[in-house]
Order: C-alpha cells, then sequence, then structure tokens
C-alpha cells in the first residue's frame, strides 16, 4: 500500500500541484470569495486529486512513447507497467469523485458547465479516441486551459466580471507558450513515434520564436493593467528570457531544450513568490 502510495504520488508530479491550485485559490480570494468550505474543497482537489487525474490518464495513455522517451521518469513523468495501470486509473476516479460530486451540487449552472468542460478537456488531451495531445496548436490551447481552467472557474463561483478577462488570456498565452516549448525537446524521440504535436510540426525554431512572442504578450498585457499587476508583468519576462538561448535551435539539437524546461519549472516558485506579494500587496494596500 505504501509502495503503491508513493508511485501515486509521483505520478500526480507534486511540482506542478501549485500550478491549478494556486490560480483558483488567489482568483478565488482576490474576488471576493471567503475561506469558506467550498474554497477548501475546491482547492484541495484543484492541488492533488485533479493533477492525479491529469497526469495518471496521460501516463496511461502516453505508455508505448514514454517507454522509448530517454527524458521521461521521475520529476518529468513516471513509466509504470502495464500492470499497475488499473490502480492508476482507479484511484484517480476514486480520489477525484467525491469533489466533483460536492463541487457540482454546490455550484451555479455556469461554474458547473464550466467545471464539466474542464474535466472534458483533462481527459480529451490523452484518452484514446481523442489524444488532443496529438493535434498540432489544440494540444497547447488544451494544455492551456489545465491551468486556466481553475481560475476561471474560481470566477464563476464569485461573478464573472470583464476587468478579469486581460489577466485570462495573460494566463493563457503563458500557459500555451510553456506547452509548446515542452513540447521542443521531445520533436525526435515524437517523430520517430509517430506523434504530432505543435513543434513537430513547426519544428524547433520556429515553435521556439513563437514561444517567445507569446511571452512577450502576456507579461505585456499585465505590464498595461497598472499598479501592482505589472511587477507580475515584469517578472514574467523570466520565461521569455529563458528560452531566449534556443531562438535558433535545430531540430537535430532539440532535446537541448530540456534544459530550459527544467529552468521553467523553477522558475514557476519564483514567479508565484511575485505573484503572492504582489496580491498581498492588493490587499493591504488597495
Amino acid at each position: 500500500m505504501l509502495a503503491n502510495s508513493k508511485k501515486l504520488l509521483l505520478i500526480s508530479r507534486p511540482i506542478s500541484w501549485p500550478n491549478t491550485a494556486y490560480p483558483f485559490a488567489a482568483a478565488f480570494l482576490v474576488t471576493g470569495g471567503s475561506f469558506g468550505i467550498t474554497f477548501w474543497i475546491a482547492t484541495i482537489y484543484f492541488l492533488i486529486p485533479y493533477n492525479l487525474l491529469m497526469y495518471g490518464v496521460n501516463d496511461v495513455f502516453d505508455y508505448e512513447s514514454d517507454i522509448r522517451n530517454p527524458r521521461k521518469g521521475g520529476l518529468e513523468g513516471a513509466k509504470e507497467k502495464r500492470a499497475f495501470h488499473p490502480i492508476i486509473l482507479w484511484s484517480a476516479t476514486l480520489t477525484n469523485a467525491p469533489f466533483i460530486i460536492y463541487l457540482l451540487i454546490t455550484g451555479t449552472f455556469v461554474s458547473n458547465l464550466l467545471f464539466i468542460g474542464l474535466i472534458f478537456f483533462v481527459l480529451a488531451y490523452s484518452i484514446a479516441g481523442l489524444r488532443f495531445k496529438e493535434i498540432p496548436v489544440l494540444d497547447s490551447i488544451t494544455s492551456s486551459i489545465h491551468f486556466v481552467g481553475p481560475m476561471v472557474y474560481a470566477f464563476t463561483l464569485t461573478g464573472l466580471d470583464y476587468p478579469y478577462i486581460p489577466y485570462v488570456v495573460a494566463f493563457f498565452l503563458w500557459g500555451a507558450a510553456s506547452h509548446a516549448f515542452g513540447a521542443i525537446q521531445d520533436i525526435i524521440p515524437d517523430r520517430q513515434g509517430k506523434l504530432s504535436s505543435v513543434a513537430t510540426v513547426l519544428g524547433a525554431r520556429p515553435t521556439v520564436r513563437i514561444v517567445f512572442l507569446l511571452y512577450i504578450t502576456a507579461s505585456t498585457i499585465l505590464v498595461t493593467q497598472g499598479w501592482p499587476a505589472a511587477l507580475i508583468g515584469v517578472a514574467g519576462l523570466v520565461y521569455a528570457g529563458n528560452v531566449v538561448p534556443y531562438l535558433h535551435i535545430t531540430d537535430a539539437k532539440s532535446a537541448t531544450a530540456n534544459r530550459g524546461w527544467r529552468r521553467f519549472i523553477w522558475l514557476n516558485l519564483f514567479t508565484g513568490f511575485v505573484i503572492t506579494m504582489v496580491l498581498i500587496l492588493t490587499t493591504i494596500l488597495p
């Protein structure tokens, strides 16, 4: 039991937990939500069960390609044998079900509609028959929805309002850029496995240049929102700086982008700190 729990923990990618829980929690509180039961249940859901569902399903349906990908394993994805796949799927189902049921019962029509759509995109990214991850451009769009979705869901619970739109757009562009950048390192193994992605279709150099422009655009949108959101926009430029060394990358050298991808994972901690400080400033000095 303990060994299985450790495997499931690894599969859920703990390093990525804040990327889904934090957007929900921050958006919910900043837009008028309180530390009530819905806040805690939804935050816990987007922290662990949601990630187990997203990454667990992905690991099961990507097994054939993952076992041929040398970078997979550990921080960047588990490679559990087929015998463990039923445990992954059942664990994801059983841990998600209570949270999903509660949130649907207590939600509004709009929040439930968006929540169901979000779960659909989580599954559609990986499962056989849909496999949005193998449809170039849609792969990056879907991946971004996985992270923007919890934030927008929070807005549906506290009251949708047009001033939030620039933040949603900026976060969406950041998410799409991040997925596309991550796809560059897998160009060669993906092509060998006859898998398609935004990077395999566009090539390494055009993809990384689009990524750079998307990061710059996302930061610019935030800077134009004035103080203190501009601080987040400036901090976001670190992502653009992270991809600069790869602006002239070739498909043959695409695997070297893994160094930048690993830096990206830790850069999220830096920007998360900046966002937290900005939220504190917004709360204390509105």
